[in-house]
């Protein structure tokens, strides 16, 4: 009887290749893939496209009318809500469609091919920063040329200003679903992120009328300064050095959160 003496190979533990990160930290083809899966998915999803394009359409319209007596008001706020609608509602679509993904596994199997966090973060921030573009474009568009929004400065910085609001609402939404176990309690975060940005940005009343303990945290909170950039569009026709410092503000904020949703991102859904 003969046995097979041939010396096995030596077991070593194998480290899959899928889960070692790509030697850039972001690449475009990587992102922009990632960014077209995503719409992709969302095609098929027609209640989440309808929630973050026509909702803060219809808010808006709603508003117009509540005020129909006194347009006055809805000129003082309206071009705040303006900022605030986007943002909500794609902080509450982005975090509940990210967590949709981890806990079904998907983003598991995306961290498991030569993906870099970097690159699925960006994907996702560019897949719904196309959807934000239309979203402030229809809503911007109706406040303006529909709803008889008066505002002294130039249509394309209160469209702008939007935007910044709808990027940073992405942001916060990607960052958060990192920490919520399901869509329940994706859409629980939304009163501590959300309601407190709202109830200090000085849209109910002036910033520097708050009790300065407040006063003081509403100047950390990036939708304050959303709200001062569409004030600075409401009042001035020019684009003005506040507005400028509003915008970048906003802006660094997204990517800042961007940044941090990316350091914070896990493989593991369980």
């Amino acid at each position: 009887m003969t046995t097979n003496t041939a010396p096995s190979e030596p077991t070593t533990p194998t480290t899959p290749t899928a889960h070692t990160s790509p030697s850039a930290p972001l690449s475009l083809s990587r992102t922009t893939a990632t960014a077209a899966r995503v719409l992709r998915q969302l095609r098929h999803d027609p209640r989440s496209i309808a929630l973050m394009i026509l909702i803060p359409c219809v808010m808006l319209f709603l508003l117009r009318y509540v005020f129909d007596g006194s347009p006055r008001t809805f000129d003082s706020i309206g071009a705040s809500l303006l900022g605030i609608f986007p943002l909500i509602t794609m902080f509450l679509v982005t975090s509940i469609a990210t967590l949709r993904e981890r806990t079904s596994g998907t983003l598991e199997r995306l961290l498991a091919l030569p993906l870099g966090k970097g690159d699925l973060i960006a994907g996702y921030a560019l897949a719904f920063g196309v959807l934000a573009i239309i979203q402030s474009a229809l809503a911007t568009g109706l406040a303006l040329w529909f709803l008889d929004l008066d505002v002294m400065g130039r249509p394309w910085l209160l469209l702008l200003v939007a935007l910044l609001d709808a990027l940073l609402g992405t942001a916060l939404g990607l960052f958060v679903s990192a920490f919520a176990a399901s869509e329940f309690q994706a859409v629980q975060f939304m009163p501590a992120v959300i309601f407190p940005q709202l109830l200090l940005c000085g849209l109910f009343t002036p910033r520097d009328t708050m009790h300065p303990a407040l006063e003081a945290v509403s100047n950390v909170l990036p939708m304050s300064y959303a709200v001062d950039g569409m004030n600075e569009v409401l009042t001035h026709t020019d684009m003005t050095a506040d507005f400028v410092r509003d915008a970048l503000i906003v802006a660094g904020c997204a990517l800042l959160v961007l940044t941090l949703g990316a350091a914070t991102l896990r493989r593991r859904t369980a």
